[in-house]
């Protein structure tokens, strides 16, 4: 904000000083030189107020702007938590019948684990 102030500020005091140089350099009458300030003079205020005007307009457009950013990405966070848990409860029974699975195949190999020391136990008697 402070750049902006130095901007208009800058801008205003060089209008000034040039609008002033070419008055006084310029061989006119006095009453010349008054109209020409006075014209002077209405530019840089119309100048001054369309950069006031301007200026507003950027504030309140940045204000609608952070506002419906700042909006956006809280239905955005809201849709993605939404994603996470919906996703979450289509995984879960699919996650419980693999673990079920896995159970039902770490059985199967202790049984067969079993009938093999069983079956080695047999044959080692039977020697």
């Amino acid at each position: 904000m402070a750049k902006g102030k130095s901007l208009l500020l800058g801008f205003f005091f060089g209008s000034v000083v040039g609008a002033s140089t070419v008055l006084l350099s310029t061989p006119a009458s006095g009453e010349e030189v008054r109209r020409r300030a006075r014209e002077q003079s209405l530019k840089l205020k119309e100048t001054i107020t369309e950069l006031t005007n301007e200026g507003i307009d950027l504030k309140n457009q940045l204000t609608r702007t952070s506002k419906e950013g700042a909006a956006l990405l809280r239905d955005l966070s809201q849709d993605v938590k939404k994603s996470i848990d919906s996703w979450k409860e289509t995984i879960e029974p699919h996650q419980q019948n693999i673990q079920e699975h896995l159970r039902q195949v770490e059985e199967s190999l202790k049984e067969l684990e079993e009938k093999m020391n069983n079956s080695s136990d047999q044959t080692k008697k039977s020697e």
